[in-house]
């Protein structure tokens, strides 16, 4: 087919759809393509929430119920209406009319069957398109409201479920030279439906949930289109999640195949379903964010310059299903697995890998794809059942590493597959077509292991060429005018003290002092600890002892440090929790009556006589590590730290022993923490253990707080924390509770100052030099730690470039930074590095005998 007409198709999701200020970006978007000469073709989702509203109208039990929900989705789309300065009731009536009674017909009869889900379902797309075709013609952009039901057919299937046929169908999409002339001789722009279509029986159907995106990608093709853009509230793939891992990179290019793995383990960026109808016609498919159509995004084409091997993406698919078939009688037998897999056929379900073995063969099921599995699930085990031993695993999700050349690369990640030893793994896959290689875990530690494995192999990866800016300077750095860190307002004074300096800590007293209130906020709390290992300075030390805080010691200079300080200083402010320290500084923190935490049974089993008639903590390992690295974790068999809740028996035996008395409970399972039910599930652990121990009167949470990165990401919750533990309280008022955070006081009163040294650009990677480096920040190296970076000369410059900003440290992995936007940086810029008040300075170094930055109180 030869189309003289330049189609694009734009698909724009529900979020974008659902209010005045995304239009008036959709407006400007379509008004461009126009202008470039193109005929637009619009589809678009239904309006956010809709759809799910809508299967609650499809359970409801009771008339007055989906009266409710009808009531509920009409006043959505009147108060979208009223925004968009449309008449939604006049517009929209007859659908109100047909939503009414198709919700009658399935409340009288008492059953919805799966067609009638289907026109239910379908309403919410017929809505919002009705009311987006009026908005743009209102703004004088002449549109053509088309019923996708006219211009897209499913595909008559064999052995696939009613349910599946109706709610997850999947199109034709030839090239239809008769549609594309009917559409061009309408106006230059015409919108339709995602979602929707229809079968040879005229009736509706629906492509299944993200199904819009396939959509575009069939009316693409059937078009000829010149190009398919999927726009949504995110620019393009990313490396991770950005939602939930901010530091994810962009994606520039991928291919198809690149692409479809992506999409179909986990991304939601894009469906499956969309890229095989542009592969078949060698369209290109553009991915943009609505809100910002000025950012890159990502393309994706045929082919991408040929690279080395690498990860390019972390992927996280929840829930999967396992079927495990086990049977002795398979090995070496002919047509086991014809027999087996005839029965997934019979019940029309679709597997996505599998991994055997002489005595079992385990297929994973996407939930999404075979959302019928439940229905099937006894008569599927019963008929497997008469050739194997059938197992039906779930609660599991799957993690999967994708990229190019995966196997070339394979002895290079095995170091890093350590983050996996304290998980379950089900199942390991390396697909064929060596782009994936995936590990099914249990879905409770899941979306820990990805951020753990982005970290190490995305944020440290040394072909950083293959990837764009993160997700936080995508989004973030045009409304850096409006941010309210607190460095920002006080840009000349650092840029003075930089300047006179040289590379340089500062910390905020104002940024201190509201961090001191946030914790102290914390009701159910008696005591708080300031675990000073974070950062040791003597102002910073000061302020947390007038605010009354104590102080979380773990070597018996830290001690002397405070005793130096604060020579009047009450001895039980302090906490001492030393780890394989020498017997002398237990001598001596007893000597000094400070509060001991004991974490080993090996003191007390070998020198027993200096704990007669003392009062000490126990340190407990809870059995699990928590935190945003591996090397943060401070619990579970790999951690060092703590007596393991199996020694219980015997530390109380040997406890007893030496006359000492437990007055205190304590653990500290990570940093960096943000679930704010974790202190909660600490105090119920030390609690339990309490019951063995009679003099146990604290129970000590440790810290571990999670500190805000970005204003993007959201802080932590020390409210829902507060309730939680008084909650706990409440239950049991025998306790007092303990704290000692750290890094949560610190990190955010503290920037690290460089001047830029040098500029270099190699290939396609642009780097930054600045005065210092890992000498004197370690974290970025370290942890693979994100730290937000900008040029606090040029704060108020666009960003035009992609760089990695370096120190001048002989080591590779001298990196604070990799794929940062930056403004053009020359040389005598004053770099500034963000929430660097927590092991900055103290765990600097003289390496290559270069003096780490000096420190200075504001």
């Amino acid at each position: 087919m030869h189309n003289s007409t330049r189609w694009v198709v734009l698909k724009f999701g529900g979020s974008s759809v659902s209010d005045r200020k995304n239009w008036d970006c959709i407006c400007e978007i379509v008004k461009k393509r126009v202008e470039q000469g193109y005929q637009v073709c619009i589809v678009h989702s239904a309006l956010t929430g809709i759809s799910d509203r809508l299967q609650k109208l499809i359970e409801a039990s009771s008339q007055e119920e989906a009266d409710k929900i009808l009531a509920d989705v009409e006043r959505r789309h009147i108060k979208l209406g009223e925004l968009l300065e449309l008449d939604a009731e006049a517009i929209l009536r007859e659908n109100f009319i047909d939503l009414k009674r198709l919700s009658r017909q399935m409340i009288s009869t008492g059953e919805a069957k799966y067609a009638m889900q289907a026109g239910i379902l379908a309403q919410g797309e017929l809505m919002a398109t009705r009311l987006g075709a009026a908005f743009l013609n209102q703004k004088r952009i002449e549109t053509n409201w088309a019923d996708v039901r006219r211009l897209l057919y499913s595909k008559s299937q064999k052995l696939i479920s009613d349910k599946r046929a109706f709610l997850n169908a999947e199109c034709d999409y030839e090239p239809d030279e008769m549609l594309e002339k009917n559409l061009a001789n309408s106006k230059r722009v015409v919108l339709t439906q995602g979602f929707t279509a229809s079968n040879s029986e005229g009736k509706t159907v629906l492509l299944g949930r993200g199904g819009s995106d396939a959509s575009a990608a069939y009316l693409g093709a059937k078009l000829q289109a010149e190009r398919i853009e999927i726009w949504s509230d995110v620019p393009g793939m990313f490396s991770a999640n950005p939602r939930e891992i901010s530091s994810a990179r962009l994606l520039k290019d991928l291919t198809y195949s690149e692409a479809q793995e992506i999409a179909t383990n986990g991304s939601p960026v894009l469906h499956p379903k969309a890229i095989a109808p542009a592969q078949k016609y060698q369209i290109p498919i553009h991915l943009g964010c609505t809100t910002r159509p000025d950012l890159e995004g990502t393309k994706i084409t045929a082919s991408v310059p040929e690279e080395q091997g690498s990860v390019k993406t972390i992927a996280l698919r929840k829930d999967i299903i396992l079927v495990s078939m086990e049977s002795v009688l398979m090995w070496q037998k002919v047509g086991f697995l014809a027999d087996a897999f005839g029965i997934f056929k019979k019940y029309g379900l679709s597997v996505d890998f599998i991994s055997t073995s002489e005595s079992n063969v385990t297929a994973s099921l996407d939930p999404i794809t075979n959302s019928h599995f439940n229905d099937i699930k006894e008569d599927l085990t019963t008929d497997l059942s008469q050739h194997c031993e059938v197992k039906i695993i779930e609660n599991v999700s799957a993690i999967s590493l994708l990229g190019r050349h995966i196997r070339t690369i394979l002895h290079q990640l095995s170091n890093f597959f350590e983050v996996f030893s304290e998980h379950n793994i089900y199942m390991v896959d390396q697909a064929v077509s060596d782009l994936n290689f995936t590990f099914v875990v249990d879905s409770s530690g899941a979306e820990d292991l990805v951020k753990e494995l982005h970290d190490k192999l995305i944020l440290n990866s040394v072909n950083q060429n293959v990837l764009g800016p993160s997700w936080i300077n995508l989004m973030g750095f045009k409304k850096q005018k409006n941010k309210s860190e607190w460095w920002r307002k006080k840009r000349p004074q650092l840029l003075k003290i930089a300047k006179e300096t040289g590379a340089v800590y500062v910390y905020s007293s104002d940024e201190l002092r509201e961090n001191i209130e946030r914790i102290q906020s914390l009701e159910a709390i008696s005591s708080c600890f300031y675990a000073m290992k974070a950062n040791a300075n003597k102002h910073v030390l000061k302020e947390f002892y007038k605010a009354g805080l104590g102080f979380e010691c773990v070597s018996q200079d830290e001690i002397e440090r405070i005793f130096e300080l604060f020579p009047e200083i009450d001895s039980k402010r302090i906490l001492f929790t030393p780890n394989f320290a020498p017997r002398r500084e237990y001598e001596q923190s007893l000597k000094r009556n400070v509060n001991l935490t004991v974490d080993n049974i090996y003191p007390l089993q070998n020198w027993p006589e200096l704990f007669e008639n003392q009062e000490i903590f126990l340190r407990i390992d809870p059995g699990y590590g928590m935190g945003h690295h591996q090397y943060v974790k401070t619990g579970g068999n790999k951690s060092k730290f703590g007596i393991p809740r199996s020694k219980m028996e015997e530390a109380k035996r040997i406890v007893e022993k030496t006359g000492a008395k437990v007055i205190g409970l304590h653990t500290h399972t990570g940093s960096g923490i943000k679930n704010e039910m974790q202190w909660k599930e600490t105090a119920e652990t030390l609690y339990q253990i309490a019951q063995e121990f009679k003099d146990v009167k604290i129970l000590d949470l440790g810290g571990g707080f999670g500190v805000q990165q970005f204003d993007m990401q959201e802080k932590l919750n020390v409210a829902a924390i507060n309730r939680s533990l008084l909650d706990f309280k409440n239950k049991h008022p025998k306790y007092e509770l303990w704290i000692e955070p750290g890094r949560f006081l610190t990190a955010t009163s503290g920037v690290l100052l460089a001047a830029v040294t040098q500029l270099k650009k190699k290939g396609d990677i642009r780097y930054i030099g600045v005065e210092t480096g890992m000498n004197s920040f370690i974290r970025a190296a370290l942890y693979g730690a994100y730290h937000p970076i900008v040029n606090l000369s040029k704060l108020d410059k666009p960003a035009t470039q992609t760089t990695t900003i370096v120190g001048p440290i002989c080591e590779s992995s001298d990196t604070l930074g990799a794929g940062r936007n930056f403004p053009e940086t020359e040389e005598g810029d004053i770099i500034l590095i963000a929430n660097t008040g927590a092991y900055g300075h103290v765990m600097s170094s003289n390496y290559n005998l270069r003096k780490p930055a000096e420190e200075v109180f504001i």
